[in-house]
């Protein structure tokens, strides 16, 4: 092989090989997607039945330090997965696995997209007023309201796990 980067046939190896790394293949995309989803499946669903109710228990007193650190461990926690999963679901859309087709994918960044707007519109209010104390109706407004969240995600649990089974 030579150092020569001028002609052609020597860039093309190089392409091949930054694509390879960079550009999962469709199995490992699809693992990786499916992993990231089922993995925030789980979580909104624990958060969604037990995190969420046992507010109440932790006291008003010490409520808006825990609110603070829970905010602050939580985006810990879920921002990798978020950032994971977004990341593989605009990839499954711009680039559909073979076998996948589009609407599996572009349903599940849809619902992706409700979630998010369900965060941003609906959770992340929630959670700056119970930065200001405990409120036990803004906890019910959590809870209600969180349930568009768990029922999307549980949607794309499907979504994912039926693109990985039918993917070729």
């Amino acid at each position: 092989m030579t150092t020569n980067l001028d002609g052609a046939g020597d860039v093309a190896p190089v392409l091949v090989v930054v694509a390879s790394v960079f550009v999962p293949s469709d199995a490992v995309l699809l693992a990786l997607h499916l992993a990231a989803t089922a993995a925030m499946f789980g979580l909104i669903w624990f958060v969604q039945v037990v995190h969420y109710p046992l507010f109440a228990a932790v006291g008003r007193d010490s409520f808006v330090s825990y609110e603070t650190a829970h905010r602050r461990r939580t985006a810990f926690v879920v921002g990798p997965l978020m950032a994971a999963e977004g990341l593989t679901a605009v990839l499954l859309v711009v680039a559909p696995p073979a076998g996948v087709g589009l609407a599996l994918p572009v349903a599940g960044l849809v619902l992706l997209g409700v979630i998010h707007m369900s965060t941003v519109w609906l959770q992340v209010p929630r959670h700056a007023e119970l930065n200001e104390g405990y409120d036990e109706a803004t906890v019910r407004r959590l809870v209600r309201s969180n349930w568009v969240r768990t029922l999307g995600w549980s949607g794309r649990c499907a979504i994912a796990a039926a693109m990985a089974l039918v993917a070729s």
